[in-house]
């Protein structure tokens, strides 16, 4: 190995190493994330456009066509240019349901594998003569520099170290979709390398060899210089537009750029930002080409190619020449790797994956990881295959080979954004039939030498006429066939989801898995257990969902998310096998509608992207939208299949369910009593549902449901139920009811009080003449007692008359002193009188000496209700207890009972008129609110508790009565507990 050969392979070598570093110091994270995921580091990744033909082939271009070299690099320009309305669709197409490829792109569009197989085919014939572009320029720049013609073993193991490149960097995971930030990061610092290079040669040709722009001047207007303007060829208006044309079909189609492009971009507005930014940066490369043109030609007179190009360079400035050789490395590394990158994920998902779909593996992801690495290092090494097979001709041969070829998926794809028309049949014909026409014409004669086409246009160049032939043999067989063949409905659904102005209407169809569980077993059959875990887990994180979700709005999301990530995986068509097998839709007979909330979602995300008549809408869509959410009156829509469409902030904030967590859902999955409530308004005949009783946060509620149903050829069908909270209402109501009770009640009282009195007052008489008319003890003491029973009728009747009317007094406050322990036994004399009730036993508690303010009388009437209420209560067996104590300033009095307890139906007015819990004609509801009232006239309280503390069972009723403050007993000394 010579001085000059070891010195390149050095150099090369060395360059490589620090490519190595560069991707190094990005993966240890020495490089800020700041840096690496900024805008501009993507822009200078899309220079991987400027391949090796921008370093060499741009010269030998502009040899032959002067100024249409251009041609590169403005098509290229003007498909950035075009972003919003051809770049950005895309984009949103990729991101949205995961594709990494035009293969993909292509068959999840137009619903067939085929599509995408071909695709991946006429990609990869495509792009191996752009691959040996890459290697021959490096060999004969290599051939030259050395004086050797080692130059195809030294490009070799370039290409070898490329490849590892690539598999270290770009082929770690086994998703298409995962974003390389150290790749992109390393293919920036290509970039930078050969833009420098290139001006850095730009500035050499001007000052070096033209000693600055006035002699270069000088030298254009001498007759050497003339005489060259003179030779050079001007390139046809008819050939320029169609290099435009295929410079901006690939600029965007190809493999590596497509993915760079697509797969790899940080956000749209990146994209949009690239869409200047790039046309910059390719301006700037393209501005030393004429230059180092005409300082080629000044200084040797052989034909400009890359071999006289180098030949130039290394004459007499090797660091010129070593300058040129790393512009040239870098050009071809970095679109290579992309390449390799980008080709091998295509081959894996729609040649190698279609032909043998993965398996349950223990370690599918190790499994495609592999795949994907041993198709890398192919790709490379066929571009060295390639250049040792048609390394004889020339860049431009090659070049336009390989553009013409890209081009033949350009109708295909102008199709998929903007003709919904367009079908499988009719894409895969067109591309099927151009291709045949461009391997014949172009591509195969890189090989051997084939008989020649039909010539339409003779005189004019074999690239020209089959580039025209294939287009236009490929666009009318495309809309022919799709014109005269039946589309399918899964093709309209996708071209809905492709075009330009998507909405993506998704159906309501119900899904036979039922549980996230239910997705992990079934996706287990096809990707084994560890993968089809992940896979649930990665789709549940997106989503934001956990794994009890069990609405069907949600698990249809989930659904697609994970064959979205599929996509990514393994491409679309075998994503879409899977998930229709071991996912699939259950199909009852109710007809599908549109997912109303999936659009609404769809057409948030979007709606920055309305424009004229669609923005207004949309705002008024809006605009309806947040006049039912922000209704006062609950409001929820049910579809035809009882799946919740919408719940307002209205009813989120009375029955405690957030929207979110609803809408989905079915009707059957909410919380008591929102189903019963439901199922009645739905099933009733009636529109309205008047007071319906529902248990809400431990209150009573009455609700008033309303039902409309939504039928027309405009609806999506369905029913819009208002819910309208009347608990207030029903309150006054039945205020005015007891209101009215207790007017009847002040009626009936004083006609009581007016019949009673003259028969009461008759009877005391009576026991008074006694007193008179017999001197027996006997009867003294029974006409006293007949005395004193007729006084307490006199006050009982006093006291409902008082009650009737509203409780207005008709004495004065009570300020006697009443010892709790005399009354209670007065009390128990009085009930056992009433021989009623005497297998309950009772038990007198209190201690003497604890005194209250009051009416003896009337406290003796409060204790007989409430001991009447226990002893009823009670079994036969059962137990009453009386017992008394001193707290503060109070005094408490218990009536404790081991009877069956207080309903939790009465417990809330329990102290309210014509309340029982007895049988009708047992008793008349009016004892406890009596006692209420009497207590409450003693300025004291009554407390219950149903069961009491510490049992299980029975009520404990507790008066609260204020002391008697004259009493200087010791006994008022200490406090009693309660």
């Amino acid at each position: 190995m010579n001085a000059e050969l070891t010195a390149i392979v050095l150099l090369g070598l060395g360059y490589l190493a620090l490519l190595f570093g560069c991707g190094l110091a990005v993966e240890r994270g020495w490089v800020s994330t700041r840096v690496t995921r900024h805008p501009a580091v993507y822009t200078l990744s899309l220079g991987v456009y400027a391949s090796a033909w921008a370093v060499y082939g741009s010269v030998e271009f502009a040899a032959d066509a002067g100024f249409g070299y251009l041609a590169y690099y403005l098509g290229a320009a003007g498909a950035f240019l075009l972003a919003p309305v051809l770049l950005v669709p895309i984009q949103r197409i990729s991101r949205t349901y995961q594709l990494a490829s035009l293969a993909d792109l292509f068959a999840f569009r137009y619903r067939t594998r085929w599509a995408g197989t071909l695709v991946t085919l006429v990609s990869s014939l495509a792009v191996l003569p752009l691959l040996g572009i890459q290697v021959k320029t490096l060999s004969e720049a290599i051939n030259v520099m050395t004086h050797t013609r080692a130059g195809s073993s030294v490009a070799l193991l370039f290409c070898l170290v490329v490849a590892a490149f690539a598999v270290i960097f770009g082929a770690r995971s086994s998703h298409l979709r995962t974003r390389h930030n150290t790749l992109l990061a390393a293919i920036a610092f290509e970039s930078l390398v050969k833009l420098g290079a290139m001006l850095a040669l730009g500035a050499f040709a001007l000052w070096g060899v033209f000693d600055g722009p006035q002699p270069l001047q000088q030298w254009l207007a001498s007759g050497e210089g003339q005489a060259l303007t003179a030779q050079t060829p001007s390139l046809d208006p008819a050939h320029w537009r169609t290099l435009l044309l295929l410079f901006f079909a690939a600029a965007f189609m190809m493999p590596h750029l497509f993915h760079v492009t697509f797969a790899e971009s940080l956000s749209r507005h990146t994209l949009l930002q690239a869409s200047w930014t790039l046309p910059l940066y390719l301006l700037l490369m393209a501005l030393p080409v004429p230059l180092i043109w005409w300082a080629a030609q000044k200084a040797t007179d052989a034909p400009i190619g890359a071999t006289a190009y180098a030949a130039y360079l290394m004459s007499e400035h090797a660091g010129v020449g070593a300058l040129a050789f790393i512009a040239g490395l870098a050009a071809a590394s970095g679109t290579m790797i992309m390449i390799a990158l980008a080709l091998s994920g295509m081959v894996l998902n729609h040649v190698v994956l279609v032909a043998r779909p993965p398996e349950a593996r223990a370690d599918l992801y190790g499994w495609l990881r592999w795949l994907r690495r041993g198709l890398v290092v192919a790709v490379v090494f066929s571009g060295w295959l390639f250049h040792e097979s048609v390394g004889r001709h020339d860049l431009m041969a090659l070049g336009l080979a390989a553009f013409a070829g890209m081009a033949q998926c350009l109708p295909g794809m102008l199709a998929l954004l903007y003709w919904p028309g367009a079908n499988r049949k009719g894409v895969v014909t067109g591309l099927a039939a151009g291709s045949a026409i461009w391997l014949w014409g172009l591509w195969l004669p890189l090989f051997v030498p084939l008989p020649a086409l039909w010539s339409p246009l003779p005189g004019e160049p074999l690239w020209y006429q089959v580039t025209l032939l294939s287009l236009a043999v490929n666009i009318v067989a495309l809309i022919g066939v799709s014109l005269f063949s039946r589309t399918s409905p899964g093709e309209r659904s996708a071209a809905e989801a492709c075009s330009v102005d998507a909405v993506v209407r998704s159906k309501r169809l119900p899904l036979q898995a039922a549980t996230v569980a239910d997705f992990s077993a079934q996706l287990a059959e096809a990707l084994g257990d560890e993968a089809a875990e992940r896979e649930v887990k990665r789709a549940l994180g997106a989503l934001n969902l956990d794994r009890h979700e069990d609405r069907p709005y949600a698990l249809r999301r989930l659904r697609d998310r994970i064959q979205a990530n599929l996509s990514g995986l393994m491409g679309p068509s075998v994503a879409r096998d899977i998930v229709d097998r071991y996912l699939p839709y259950r199909h009852d007979d109710a007809p599908a509608t549109d997912d109303i909330h999936f659009v609404e979602s769809r057409l948030e995300a979007y709606r920055s992207r309305l424009t004229g008549l669609a923005r207004e809408l949309d705002g008024l869509r809006r605009h309806h939208r947040q006049t039912l959410a922000n209704l006062p009156v609950g409001l929820c829509i049910f579809g035809h299949d009882d799946e919740i469409v919408m719940w307002n902030r209205a009813l989120a904030g009375l029955s405690g369910i957030g929207g979110e967590s609803v809408i989905g859902a079915h009707r059957d999955s909410l919380p008591e009593p929102w189903p019963t409530l439901m199922q009645n308004a739905l099933q009733s005949a009636s529109v309205t549902l008047y007071q319906q009783a529902a248990r809400l946060h431990e209150r009573d509620y009455f609700l008033t449901l309303h039902k409309a149903r939504l039928d027309g050829d405009d609806s999506h069908g369905g029913t819009v139920v208002l819910i309208e909270d009347h608990t207030e209402m029903k309150w006054l109501e039945d205020e005015l009811v007891h209101a009215a009770r207790l007017a009847s009640i002040g009626q009936l009282a004083a006609g009581v009080a007016h019949e009673i009195g003259n028969p009461v007052t008759a009877i005391s008489s009576l026991s008074q003449n006694l007193r008179y008319d017999t001197d027996d003890p006997a009867v003294l003491q029974a006409a006293e007692h007949i005395q004193t029973q007729t006084e307490r009728i006199t006050r009982i009747v006093n006291s409902l008359v008082e009650f009737a009317h509203g409780g207005r007094r008709s004495v004065a406050l009570p300020r006697s002193p009443v010892e709790l322990a005399r009354i209670s036994d007065e009390a128990l004399h009085l009930l056992h009188l009433a021989r009623s009730g005497e297998a309950v036993s009772f038990h007198n508690e209190c201690p003497a000496g604890i005194v209250v303010r009051g009416d003896a009388q009337r406290l003796i009437q409060v204790m007989l209700n409430l001991l009447g209420n226990a002893r009823d209560a009670c079994a036969p067996d059962g137990t009453v207890t009386l017992s008394a104590g001193r707290q503060g300033s109070h005094a408490w009095w218990r009536i404790a009972d081991t009877g069956h307890g207080i309903p939790d139906a009465v417990r809330d007015r329990l102290f309210e008129p014509f309340t029982t819990t007895k049988t009708a004609g047992e008793g008349t509801g009016l004892g406890l609110s009596l006692a209420y009232q009497i207590i409450n006239e003693h300025q004291g309280s009554i407390d219950v508790a149903s069961p009491p503390p510490g049992h299980s069972r029975g009520t404990a009723m507790t008066l609260w009565l204020p002391l008697y403050p004259q009493d200087d007993s010791p006994l008022y000394a200490q406090d009693s507990d309660c």
